[in-house]
């Protein structure tokens, strides 16, 4: 029961019951024990999925050269670590600590890999529960959102580059934390993440730039200019190219500017030698034989800044790909920026169907 001032009583059984000045409290800590379980229950999903880097197989004897870089970089021999690789910061120093805590006391389990593992999962799980939320606002249906995020987790590349030794997560998760901004409104957070995606990843400051320019567009022509947006977005651009810029000067010793990285990273490949068989058997098809087929039909659905948005991001990183004379990379580049909306699409035409 509750007395005429709004205080809390006891029920009969001797439970609290709240008044209407605790109602909005309680509100609170129910949605905030809810999103800790679930991201709890995530990070779980994650850790088992990349299970099998810790005892079963090695990643970096798998194929999977990119994993021996980033392994000396949480071991602590970053002079080993080509230089490229040794400026993608966030996510094996993350994985440092867990690294520590795990080195003698975790059997058979590899220290490093496990460290990395611990990471990704942060990351991947922050994934998941941030596609939760956008799915629940741009689809008004929590089960819908549910099984995005759940297919994102179940999609080629979550078990097989994000919990695989690798720092894709990192990236993912920004692109995603991004959207998430946006969706929200809260656009006076895109200079930190432009600052912590540099960190993560180099390709992250172009992708995002082009990924909130498009949204800019697209939203302009819906609601109207607003000059606050476009500040924060060049600001972010900004914040990202002084990071990159600052991390790789600092570490090389010398003062490298973006264009440096650009110009050196150019190749005279052809891009039609760029598409080889290799390439499209083991990068496109794998990551997107059933995302694109049934994530195309209810894009419909989702917010158009995002579709569109995403679609650009991802044939910028088509671009970076042929302009390094490489497509190795590029499919796991543009499944972090498309992944997440396809897989939602694609959650929402299975509901369709159901019903």
């Amino acid at each position: 029961m509750v007395s005429v001032d709004g205080t809390a009583t006891c029920n009969p059984r001797g439970f609290l019951l709240p008044g209407k000045h605790d109602k909005r409290i309680c509100d609170m800590l129910r949605k905030t024990a809810h999103w800790i379980l679930l991201w709890g229950l995530f990070f779980l999903i994650c850790f088992g999925l990349g299970y099998p880097t810790l005892n079963r197989y090695d990643p970096r004897k798998s194929g999977n050269p990119d994993a021996i870089e980033y392994y000396q970089l949480v071991e602590g021999n970053p002079q080993a670590v080509p230089e490229y690789s040794r400026y993608r910061v966030l996510v094996p120093y993350l994985a440092k600590p867990f690294y520590w805590l795990a080195e003698g006391q975790v059997g058979t389990w590899n220290p490093v890999f496990f460290g990395l593992l611990v990471a990704n999962s942060i990351f991947s799980a922050t994934s998941a529960c941030l596609l939760v939320i956008i799915g629940h606002i741009a689809l008004k249906n929590y089960s819908t959102a549910l099984l995005g995020a759940l297919l994102y987790l179940a999609s080629f590349n979550v078990p097989n580059a994000h919990l695989a030794g690798l720092i894709d997560s990192g990236e993912a998760c920004l692109m995603l934390t991004t959207a998430w901004v946006m969706v929200t409104a809260r656009w006076f957070l895109l200079p930190i993440l432009g600052i912590l995606g540099a960190l993560s990843k180099e390709t992250f400051v172009p992708l995002s730039i082009v990924f909130c320019v498009t949204w800019l567009v697209v939203i302009t022509r819906q609601e109207g200019f607003r000059l606050s947006r476009l500040a924060s977005v060049i600001v972010m651009g900004v914040a990202g190219l002084a990071t990159v810029t600052v991390l790789q000067s600092t570490i090389s010793g010398h003062i490298i500017w973006p264009w440096d990285i650009a110009l050196e990273e150019k190749s005279n490949v052809s891009p039609l030698r760029a598409f080889d068989k290799h390439n499209i058997a083991h990068g496109f098809i794998y990551v997107f034989a059933w995302l694109v087929p049934l994530g195309a039909w209810h894009l419909r659905d989702l917010p158009q800044s995002w579709v569109f948005a995403s679609i650009a991001a991802a044939l910028a990183a088509l671009a970076l790909g042929i302009w390094v004379g490489s497509l190795s990379g590029v499919p796991r580049a543009m499944f972090n920026v498309a992944g997440p909306v396809l897989s939602l699409s694609t959650a929402s035409l299975l509901m369709k169907i159901r019903s």
